[in-house]
């Protein structure tokens, strides 16, 4: 978005895209939010320009509105400061107090100092907020929160979201988030090279079901089923099913009796792993869910070394603790914060460029699970997902999405195309499986998932995407 501002600017005028965005924030405010008393915090670079102009067109629209600057406006922004001819008040928390409505433009997306001291006061000091850009205080790049930042009410960003829209923390202080077109050219979109994308059916192709489709067309999922933990082996089986898999089949580590009371079209196998690697149909593993390190030391590096399609959760991160390379040549990785830092160490702020990292080291697709799931491709590609729903958060549903994943992969799909799409219909289960599940209830709601990610349906609304 630096990049595109930039270019924009050598085409429109700063002062004409300043207008459109200003009028945007009060657009915004008056289709969204009851009249009040407004208070608008400008700072003094574009996004306190924007401030002004927004002030100027809820004036106009006949809303009481003061504006109250930080700091002498610069550039383009002191041309929007002189066009207002309202009230000007301190900048101070007295002034904050008497409004309705605090109208956030003092620092955008890109600040480069925490936000603290007197400037944070003021903010705190607000009742309701409407961030420009991003409520002050959340890094643009890393939804990181950089000193203070005020929960808004409504936030208001042009042309395209930042990853900050959509990362925690800072995505839980946007409130109803808003997009809108301030007439950049299209012209400046083709010298900006996209490689980070909010999680949507339209980056990813789901097959279909046709009339010449047979089981192993729809393919086959293989899973690694442990001794003493068969409950997370079973989740999985059970979603792969769920999920479109033509065939799942449970590759008994320490007998099969622990698995043959499932479900009647689960297959259960005893011959040796080595024996079951041979047969060419069974291109996708998961290894991993309910494994000790032990039996994860057995069946990993013979699977790698089998060059199967390989998934690895839940214990294969266990084995890898500090050695990423230990992973080197799977496929996906699904690990949730604790798991990656287990591996790859902290994550530190930029999750984004820790998940592109690990997936560079590993060259396998990394999913780094929670309520903004990051999925991210060796070769940089990022996507954030927000379609889900807290209820996700139970145990077994990280198995559950690993099966998911797993029949998608199953399907043909490439690896980042599987784990994007698996993790969105894993989301939309959620969303339709209701307020307090269990993760088996998941396997009720994924057939419907499937047809929504493969824009059969229509998908469930998620008021953490905005509008």
């Amino acid at each position: 978005m630096a990049a595109i501002d930039r270019s924009a600017a050598r085409t429109v005028p700063v002062s004409v895209l300043m207008e459109y965005a200003g009028r945007a924030v009060a657009r915004a405010v008056r289709r969204f939010l009851p009249p009040g008393r407004v208070l608008v915090l400008c700072g003094p670079g574009n996004n306190g320009g924007d401030g002004y102009v927004a002030a100027r067109h809820l004036a106009a629209a006949g809303w009481p509105v003061a504006v109250a600057g930080l700091a002498a406006p610069q550039r383009e922004a002191a041309q929007a400061a002189a066009a207002w001819d309202g009230p000007v008040v301190p900048f101070d928390t007295a002034e904050v107090a008497r409004a309705d409505i605090v109208i956030d433009a003092v620092f955008g997306a890109g600040l480069s100092r925490p936000v603290a001291g007197h400037v944070a006061e003021v903010l705190r000091a607000a009742r309701r907020v409407v961030a420009v850009d991003t409520p002050s205080g959340v890094d643009g790049a890393t939804g990181a929160i950089v000193g203070y930042a005020p929960a808004a009410a409504l936030t208001v960003t042009f042309v395209r979201l930042k990853p900050g829209h959509l990362l925690q923390p800072g995505a839980g202080l946007m409130g109803r988030l808003v997009c809108a077109d301030i007439g950049v050219p299209a012209r400046v979109f083709e010298d900006v090279a996209v490689k980070t994308w909010r999680n949507d059916p339209a980056l990813w192709d789901v097959p279909a079901q046709t009339a010449v489709s047979h089981k192993y067309s729809r393919g086959v999922v293989s899973i690694c089923g442990g001794a003493t933990m068969p409950g997370a082996a079973r989740l999985s089986a059970a979603a792969a099913r769920a999920s479109g898999a033509g065939l799942v089949r449970i590759a008994a580590l320490g007998g099969s009796d622990l698995y043959r009371l499932g479900a009647p079209g689960l297959v259960v196998d005893d011959p040796p792993l080595d024996a079951l690697l041979s047969d060419e149909r069974r291109k996708v593993w998961i290894c991993g869910p309910g494994l000790t390190e032990a039996e994860v030391d057995t069946c990993l590096p013979a699977l790698l070394g089998a060059g199967k399609a390989v998934l690895a959760d839940a214990g294969a991160f266990a084995v890898a603790a500090g050695q990423p390379d230990r992973l080197r040549g799977a496929a996906v990785l699904t690990p949730h914060a604790g798991e990656f830092r287990r591996v790859f160490g902290d994550p530190g702020a930029d999750r984004l460029a820790a998940a592109r990292a690990a997936a560079d080291r590993t060259g396998a697709v990394v999913v780094l699970k929670g309520s903004d799931t990051i999925v991210a491709a060796p070769d940089g590609r990022a996507a954030v997902n927000v379609h889900a729903s807290p209820a996700l958060a139970t145990a077994g549903s990280g198995d559950t999405l690993t099966g998911v994943i797993g029949a998608l992969l199953a399907s043909g799909m490439p690896p980042w195309d599987a784990a994007a799409a698996g993790v969105w219909m894993h989301g939309e289960a959620g969303l339709r499986a209701g307020a307090w599940i269990v993760a088996e209830d998941l396997d009720r709601t994924l057939g419907d998932a499937r047809r929504a990610a493969s824009r059969d349906i229509a998908p469930t609304p998620c008021p953490a995407e905005g509008w």
